[in-house]
């Protein structure tokens, strides 16, 4: 006997009433919305709103006080026993400038300009001494702005950042809703952009690389690793400095600089923000900052990622809240991000972290495994976000398929906009990897597109930066191996390479049409760059070659990686005008197993997708949900993608009646992507 599903009729819930296997938990949704109103509450009752909250950072730190004239100091450290700030002002004497320990556990101190004047200056080096029940160390403040690593010594120390000339922005006229109806995501990390051996840099990215991304058709960038982090190997998911954007890349002004010229250019720039966890270093983090053991973090094994070997946020705490919120509206203000890519989403909800865990029932997300204070800070986080900044634009990185976690709070939701559709990249590689193209199932391949939430935003990928670090390769990779190095030279006839690039142009138009409302390409991706991410560690003796992005490869008129940037130009180019990701969910109209060709419709458009190895098939007929005339207006055959020419893009079709109804014909070869549109 069939399952009924429960009935949703005396939900008080949008989301409820949207899903009816919800109403068991209706109760738990309603706890969470009452919990944020209390919160919010008693926000409000003590610092007169959410925004003023998040003020942390204006209070906590190095600040300087124009009418007293002086810098003030303060370090929230409840546990500590003594506090003195030191720096190349005071010739690091731990004595010599000690601070007050207020009743809330801030300790503060003020250093007037008549007597430092000229000492502590821009440019200056400084730290907190700390000490605790751990002894006496010499730490980096919570909220410090920019940390500066000695070449030397490989230390690192608070740097005073106060030039003369404040940077000046011109991107007051950029709104986010403007520009991005529909997020077209460049996902990009700034110390890899360049070819050569080295770092790059924020004014290198601005001139060299926002360029490309305009001319690709992408407006949004993602940046990653920006927060500042001790090991450049982390790939940035490591932060030791949360309020500081990474030195490596330049000075606070030159990433300013990046942003403010990406708006010029109509592009969104969102900040891939890692709250989930921090790096457990205690020299240049926040570890056992006031000897308690916990502090920021839960105390003992409960304060341990087990696989990501980093520290875990108490969100209970107000203070860690207004620690995580400040730092958001910080980002927001100071460097005029545009939203924000929210990391290790899954990690945060779950006491289990998600390691080894397959999400099959909906108890699973709302027992006792969730950790209710995590949904708490991630709903005040949505709402000060969405209040501080119209448009701002907030993605969850979550596998877990939590339910309303990208739903408005009002109606039982967490409050993201989008989430990312982890299972897709995933999906591909594992294709690549374990079967042949012969072998493709469309059905399964309809379903792992196609599967996610209704009414939940999903951002579609066909891989990102992890599905290319070490151990793995990028899709290209995967398609062409060897040939990828051998022959990718314009007019080698090899098959393995006549292969791989047609399937790469179809795996990426297939993900954009059909795998949600957003779409991400990660750096060099969109013309295939070979290889894999390796960042310089000691176990390939310090090594840049995996860490760049070769540029040369598609800017040679001789090699065929153009082919691929300007078919993804052009997917990209027709699914923006077309408003595709703006539309409802593809209807599949042909599923054609003998001749493995998979029809759909989505925004007025159609899509033919013939993944055979060999057919070629005249006269093909398919059913189109409107009769009338229709043009190919993007053809992966196409001679500008190194396709083989073999469709007529000039043609135009006419639908017919047969069997009741309205069918379209085409030339429909084999490896080929058609999208056609009536005219």
């Amino acid at each position: 006997m069939d399952t009924l599903a429960p009935s949703a009729a005396t939900a008080t819930l949008p989301l409820v009433q949207h899903d009816a296997w919800l109403a068991p938990y209706e109760p738990v949704l309603l706890a969470r919305q009452q919990r944020l109103q209390q919160r919010l509450t008693d926000i409000t009752a003590q610092y007169g709103s959410l925004a003023k909250f998040a003020t942390a950072h204006q209070r906590l730190g190095l600040n300087y006080d124009g009418r007293r004239r002086g810098y003030w100091f303060r370090e929230w450290a409840p546990a500590a026993t003594y506090l003195s700030l030191i720096g190349d002002f005071n010739q690091w004497d731990r004595g010599a400038t000690p601070l007050q320990k207020g009743a809330d556990g801030v300790w503060k101190v003020f250093l007037a300009d008549k007597d430092y004047q000229g000492r502590l200056a821009h440019g200056s080096h400084f730290k907190v001494h700390v000490a605790g029940a751990n002894g006496g160390k010499d730490r980096l403040p919570a909220t410090l702005r920019r940390a500066v690593q000695d070449e030397q010594t490989k230390d690192f120390a608070g740097q005073i950042w106060r030039p003369e000339t404040p940077f000046t922005w011109t991107d007051q006229k950029f709104r986010i809703q403007n520009y991005v109806r529909e997020p077209f995501i460049y996902e990009a990390h700034v110390g890899m952009a360049t070819e050569e051996h080295r770092l790059g840099t924020y004014l290198e990215f601005a001139e060299k690389v926002l360029p490309r991304i305009q001319a690709l058709g992408y407006n949004c960038i993602q940046l990653m690793a920006i927060m500042e982090h001790p090991y450049y190997g982390s790939f940035g998911y490591h932060v030791a400095n949360f309020f500081a954007p990474s030195s490596r890349f330049g000075t606070p002004e030159e990433l300013k600089h990046l942003i403010n010229e990406a708006h010029r250019r109509g592009i969104a720039v969102l900040l891939d923000v890692v709250h989930s966890h921090a790096v457990k270093n205690e020299a240049e983090g926040l570890a056992n900052f006031d000897g308690s053991g916990g502090q920021y973090f839960h105390e003992g094994e409960r304060g341990n990622h087990p696989g990501w070997d980093s520290k875990l946020f108490d969100y209970s705490k107000p203070e860690v809240q207004q620690f995580l919120l400040s730092n958001l509206r910080y980002w927001l203000e100071e460097f005029h991000f545009d939203g924000f890519r929210f990391d290790g989403v899954t990690s945060m909800l779950y006491h289990h972290h998600g390691e080894g865990v397959s999400f099959g029932s909906y108890d699973q997300y709302f027992g006792p495994e969730v950790d209710e204070d995590a949904v708490l800070y991630l709903q005040l986080a949505t709402t000060l976000m969405h209040e501080m900044k119209r448009g701002a634009l907030l993605i969850a990185e979550d596998m877990s398929g939590m339910p309303g976690l990208c739903r408005p709070i009002p109606e039982g939701g967490i409050g993201f906009d989008y989430r990312l559709g982890m299972g897709i990249p995933d999906y591909w590689i594992k294709l690549l990897k374990h079967q042949r193209d012969e072998d493709w199932n469309l059905g399964e391949l309809w379903y792992t597109l196609t599967n996610r939430r209704a009414g939940e935003k999903t951002v579609a990928y066909a891989e990102s930066h992890d599905q290319a670090l070490v151990g793995d390769k990028t899709l290209a990779h995967w398609l062409l191996d060897a040939a990828i190095y051998e022959h990718m030279h314009k007019g080698d006839p090899s098959a393995v390479v006549a292969r791989g690039v047609a399937l790469h142009k179809m795996i990426r138009l297939l993900t954009l049409s059909l795998g949600g409302e957003a779409y991400l390409n990660f750096i060099g991706n969109e013309f295939g760059h070979p290889e894999w991410v390796d960042f310089p560690r000691q176990g390939n003796d310090w090594s840049y070659q995996h860490a760049r992005r070769q540029w040369s490869l598609p800017d040679n008129p001789d090699l065929k990686f153009q082919y691929l940037q300007a078919f993804d130009q052009a997917m990209i180019t027709t699914a923006r005008q077309r408003r595709l990701l703006a539309a409802p969910p593809a209807q599949k109209l042909n599923e054609d197993h003998t001749n493995q060709v998979l029809i759909f419709e989505r925004g007025g458009l159609i899509f033919i997708f013939n993944f055979h190895v060999t057919a070629n098939i005249p006269d093909y007929r398919f059913f189109v949900p409107q009769p009338g005339r229709y043009r190919i207006i993007l053809s992966s055959d196409d001679a500008q993608f190194d396709g083989f020419q073999r469709v007529d893009g000039s043609l135009t079709y006419e639908t017919f009646q047969e069997d009741g109804v309205d069918k379209l014909s085409l030339y429909v070869t084999n490896r080929t992507a058609l999208v056609v549109a009536r005219v």
